[in-house]
């Protein structure tokens, strides 16, 4: 969806027209369930935390820059809520892969050949699951949603050279577990 489009759909919905908002929440709801889901760890927290994303983001409407794209917006506010959800429970579940998760043809590729494909990322899932919270958030936020470190801080809440620790570390940490699943 086009920038012009979300802005104007932000607008009618802070004049109270819901089904703008719909819209919106129809528009970005996979990508908000892919940052809690790589978040979390869990697919029953990230359909929850998807929901509370998109109400969060309701009653915080009227503080959306309509200077910026809605998407990354909305997307950091479901990354700042995950990271609040972990640091309460402090243990996330690792995903199990059930019948749902595995593609029944099309696409050309069989679900043999999907499951090889997806083997190393499901070993990078599993590192980052290991990470710290604020280690997976700052991941998330980097390399998902590719905000910037300035923008990093800001959504956070916390100085710049914080942000560069916590990815330096993360990127450390995530490189080292990697090297350990794969016997190097």
């Amino acid at each position: 969806m086009a920038e012009s489009s979300d802005r104007d759909l932000v607008n009618q919905t802070l004049q109270g027209d819901l089904e703008a908002y719909g819209d919106l929440v129809r528009e970005y709801q996979s990508s908000v369930f892919s940052v809690c889901y790589r978040v979390l760890g869990n697919r029953r927290d990230a359909e929850d935390l998807t929901q509370d994303t998109f109400l969060r983001a309701y009653h915080h409407l009227d503080s959306f820059d309509m200077e910026r794209p809605f998407g990354p917006w909305v997307r950091t506010v479901a990354a700042n809520l995950c990271y609040n959800h972990l640091n309460q429970s402090r243990l996330p579940s690792m995903p199990l892969l059930d019948e749902h998760d595995i593609p029944k043809g099309g696409g050309g590729k069989t679900p043999e050949a999907w499951l090889i494909k997806n083997e190393r990322q499901e070993r990078i899932y599993q590192a980052l699951w290991q990470l710290p919270p604020h280690h997976r958030v700052a991941i998330e936020l980097r390399h998902f949603q590719d905000l910037t470190y300035q923008e990093m801080a800001d959504e956070l809440g916390i100085p710049l050279n914080t942000v560069r620790s916590h990815l330096y570390r993360a990127r450390n940490k995530l490189a080292e577990l990697l090297r350990k699943y794969e016997g190097t």
